[in-house]
Formats: C-alpha cells, structure tokens, sequence
C-alpha cells in the first residue's frame, strides 16, 4: 500500500497539461487538485440528487471522483489534442493499462479496477455524475482562470456547447442548473471586460 501511496503522490506536482500548452506558468492546477474539484463537485452534485429524490449510492461517486486520474502518475496528463496523434482507442488502452499497473498491489479484490471501468465506459448514473463533475470542474478553473486574468482560453469552454452528460430526470436539471450558473458567470465576466 505505501508504494501506491507514494506513487500517488506524485499527482500534486503533475500539472495539467492543458494549461501549460496555454502559456500558463507551471503550477496553475495540478492533477490532484483537479481531483479535489472534481471530488468536491460530484458530492455536492450528489447531495442535491438525493435531496430532489434521485437514487445514489454516494460512497461510489466519491471513490470514482477520487481515482478516475490516478492513471495520469504513469502516462502524464495527456490533453485532449494528444488524441489527435495516438487515437482515441490507443490513449484509452494506455490509461486503462496504466491504471491497472498502479492499483496492482492494492486492488486484491478487483473493485478499483471495477469503479475505473465504470467511469470510463459510464454505466452507472455515479460515473455519468462523476464525469460531469469532471467537465464542471474543468470551467470553474477556466472561469477562475479569466477572472484573473487569463486570456486565450475559449476553447476549453466548447465542452460546455453540447454536454452529453446521459443523466435523466433532477440529475440532468441539477447539472444543467450549474452549467447555466457557470455560464452566466462568464458572461458577467466578459461584459464587464
């Protein structure tokens, strides 16, 4: 376990990637922080869901949100244009397989292996939420990003175009609430540029 533990560690200096490309200076979000985002917003994304009725199992989503990148501290944070030269399907193969490497010694049961595989396919609703966070999380940097200053950085708000999220019912309209919320935000953002 403690190999693991330390290997892991390794995500709070990795930065992502995205931003580096951007001309952004090293140690504007690291993966792990990232993680953080994303463990934070699918829980109180979670907890509104069960508050408006929607059947959660909360304990997933929280394991979900906090391994879905661990396999960043084997391949890098590889951004989205990478997929442009290895294809989808060899990025998919390299993460997966490096996320079996890393959870190796401590995944006897095979459950991590099970919750990694469920966020990358998106079977359960958990993993759609999760990934949803993923996405949320991603512009509340952006945001936090212009509103400090960053410029240049449009692109990443094409994710939030034509999200398909695959939720149905409060869960869509929760996560689609917080989109618009986002959104609206920068919009204030840019007229008062």
């Amino acid at each position: 376990m403690l190999s693991t533990l330390i290997e892991l560690q390794r995500l709070k200096g990795l930065d992502r990637t995205g931003w580096t490309l951007r001309g952004l200076p090293n140690g504007t979000e690291s993966v792990a922080a990232h993680s953080f985002g994303v463990s934070a917003t699918a829980m109180l994304l979670a907890d509104r869901c069960i508050a408006h009725g929607v059947t959660l199992n909360v304990e997933k989503v929280m394991r979900i949100a906090l391994l879905h990148d661990w396999a960043e501290v084997r391949v890098g944070d590889m951004p989205r244009t990478a997929t442009l030269y290895f294809g989808a399907a060899a990025r998919k193969q390299a993460e997966t397989a490096a996320f079996l490497d890393v959870v190796n010694g401590v995944d006897a049961e095979n459950s991590y292996a099970v919750l990694y595989d469920d966020y990358e396919q998106r079977q359960s609703v958990e993993a759609r939420l999760v990934k949803a966070a993923d996405v949320l999380d991603l512009l509340i940097q952006v945001l936090a990003l212009e509103r400090a200053g960053a410029r240049g950085l449009d692109e990443f708000w094409e994710v939030a175009e034509k999200p398909e999220f695959n939720l149905e019912g409060p869960a869509e309209q929760i996560v689609q609430e917080l989109l618009e919320s986002i959104l609206k935000s920068r919009g204030e953002l840019h007229r008062n540029v």
